[in-house]
């Protein structure tokens, strides 16, 4: 059965947020909704995990974009144009309910799209996202609610990296962020690529 694709284009955190709530609690109540994948780019926004620890945002009260503390694994990142956010809606317990190997498989779909572009994307041992090299390309970061899953994944497509550099991202120091058309040196457009990776989802995730 193929997940439902839903592009949300270009919507402020707070609005996603909010259709997220409302669209896990339909999933998790049974009311008809199905599994599916929203996919969207974000206006400039700093996200950070429920955790005490809070010191890879450095100084909150400086940076140039707004912050918002959410209720998913993972420190500090930043979402924005150019960036595609994906956000699965999916219900976990026909897939195991396995925390650790959703966090793989989500890997393993931008790995696989990337691919497609001709870079031999990969995964650091100890560490959630998808790198080139010693360089980070994709976030990931999860939230799940009576085993529906909400937040997802940010890979860099193409515009302005540096709001990177006003934090710690994910709590990594000196890692070094990337970008898809960084590294093909081509120009990309963010919804051409989502059209990619939602085929790559639909294979790795749809149920048989």
């Amino acid at each position: 059965m193929k997940i439902e694709k839903r592009w949300l284009g270009r919507i402020g955190f707070e609005d996603a947020l909010a259709l997220q709530d409302q669209l896990v609690a339909e999933r998790g109540a049974a009311a008809g909704l199905g599994d599916l994948l929203l996919l969207l780019e974000h206006e400039p926004v700093y996200t950070i995990g429920r955790t005490p620890d809070q010191s890879s945002l450095r100084d909150a009260t400086h940076l140039p974009h707004p912050v918002v503390q959410i209720n998913r694994g993972g420190q500090a990142t930043y979402h924005g144009p150019g960036q595609l956010v994906g956000y699965p809606i999916l219900d976990l317990k026909p897939r195991g309910q396995d925390l650790h190997r959703y966090l793989r498989d989500l890997e393993e779909v931008l790995i696989l799209a990337l691919a497609r572009y001709g870079i031999a994307a990969c995964r650091r041992e100890g560490l959630t996202g998808v790198w080139v090299g010693s360089r980070k390309i994709a976030s990931i970061g999860v939230g799940v609610r009576r085993w529906i899953s909400m937040h997802g994944f940010a890979l860099n497509v193409c515009g302005d990296l540096t709001p990177f550099s006003e934090i710690t991202p994910c709590g990594i120091a000196g890692v070094e962020m990337t970008s898809l058309e960084r590294e093909t040196g081509q120009r990309l457009e963010v919804r051409t690529v989502a059209d990619h990776v939602a085929e790559v989802f639909d294979e790795q995730f749809a149920l048989h």
